[in-house]
């Protein structure tokens, strides 16, 4: 192996001598750089650091191709891999620790949904996003191969190309950012490319649907002679209770106290993940006696199926476009029973034990009082105002001649 002073017109110009397949020309300014000129690719060979392990045994580092990589850059590159190895660095055994690092796909099947399936109860949001977005995008690559630039671009197309609505483009960065701290947790990989690099959107997206004493009006004559009266039953519970729509669909009789007239809503089915207890007001009552004699179980019972609905969705699209009320989602019922409870009176401590929300924070977003309420409450400060305003003296009366 020829020993000498690799030059850049040399390397532009490599190639192996006559009837040898390969061949290395060793650099004479840094110990142990070769570059490999190999017959099958005239003109472009590979730059490799010869050096000794631990154990003494000679190794070779691939440092990358002339065609990308400048004799410059090499010679620098070898150097710094030189003085690692000095230190106690061992390329090898890194080489071969990184290719031990599984794929996005690997570590998701093998490892993160084994743990999340037992304790996320979103898991199938989460497996659904992965299919959908992720996997195309990063499944085949190694975890620690996955940049922050490649995940901010992936982000950006989301919004851009794809049209995504911003807090769903968050929701997949949220869930790759899950992924690479459980990684982090587990030993698997040493940092997290999402972390705080990749800027979410953060848009507000605090919907303000309510049903004001019309919009009321209409839903509840369609409620009461829609032919589906399963799918009317429970919009009415919903709207009764400000339970939300899967708490409702699962809902049980051994869980129903007729005598305190209480719902307790046990922490599996409740969001909080703690027992909630909903009292039951005489229209939500009043829909409990309709069903009473369905099922021995569920409150709202499938005959078809024999369980409990698992969904309203088809029902609900055609009740509200029979009541005018195409914008009104099924979680907007709950909202409404917010907004009424407040423009009543009724303090959001209060409200917030009626919806179950661990911080009052959570409750303000459901709080849409009408103009009404906030001029009236407008009106205090003018009556303060007032009464603390003075009086004007009144004019002296003229005196008689």
């Amino acid at each position: 192996m020829p020993v000498l002073q690799l030059t850049p017109k040399f390397i532009q110009n490599l190639q192996c001598e006559p009837g040898k397949s390969r061949q290395e020309f060793c650099d004479s300014d840094v110990k142990g750089l070769y570059c490999e000129a190999r017959a099958t690719s005239p003109g472009i060979g590979t730059y490799y650091l010869r050096y000794k392990d631990s154990n003494g045994k000679t190794r070779h580092l691939r440092l990358g191709q002339t065609d990308t990589l400048s004799l410059a850059e090499a010679r620098k590159l070898a150097s710094d891999k030189k003085t690692e190895i000095r230190h106690g660095a061992n390329p090898s055994m890194e080489r071969k620790a990184a290719k031990q690092i599984p794929s996005l796909r690997q570590f998701v099947h093998e490892q993160y949904a084994p743990y999340c399936k037992v304790r996320k109860r979103s898991w199938h949001t989460d497996e659904l996003r992965f299919n959908q977005r992720l996997f195309p995008a990063f499944g085949d690559m190694r975890l620690d191969r996955i940049t922050t630039k490649q995940l901010i671009d992936f982000h950006s197309e989301l919004r851009e190309v794809h049209k995504l609505a911003p807090a769903t483009c968050d929701h997949f960065i949220k869930l790759m950012r899950h992924v690479f701290n459980m990684a982090i947790k587990w030993e698997v990989i040493d940092k997290n490319p999402v972390s705080k690099k990749v800027a979410l959107f953060n848009a507000y997206n605090c919907i303000e649907h309510t049903l004001d004493q019309t919009h009321l009006q209409r839903l509840l004559a369609v409620l009461s002679t829609h032919p589906n009266r399963a799918a009317c039953r429970i919009s009415m519970f919903l709207l009764s209770t400000g339970c939300r729509l899967n708490e409702a669909l699962c809902a049980e009789w051994s869980q129903i106290d007729w005598t305190q007239k209480v719902w307790r809503i046990p922490a599996l089915n409740s969001k909080s993940k703690r027992m909630r207890p909903v009292p039951l007001n005489q229209t939500a009552i009043e829909v409990l006696e309709q069903v009473r004699n369905d099922s021995p179980q569920w409150v709202f019972f499938n005959a078809e199926s024999g369980t409990h609905y698992k969904t309203l969705h088809n029902a609900w699209f055609d009740i509200r476009k029979k009541a005018g009320l195409p914008w009104l989602r099924v979680h907007d019922l709950r909202h409404s029973y917010a907004s009424a409870l407040i423009n009543n009176g009724v303090g959001i401590s209060s409200v917030q034990a009626l919806l179950g929300h661990s911080s009052p924070l959570v409750t303000q977003r459901y709080l849409h009082m009408n103009t009404q309420t906030l001029l009236d409450a407008s009106e205090i400060a003018s009556q303060r105002i007032v009464a603390a305003s003075p009086r004007p003296v009144p004019a002296a009366l003229p005196q008689d001649a």
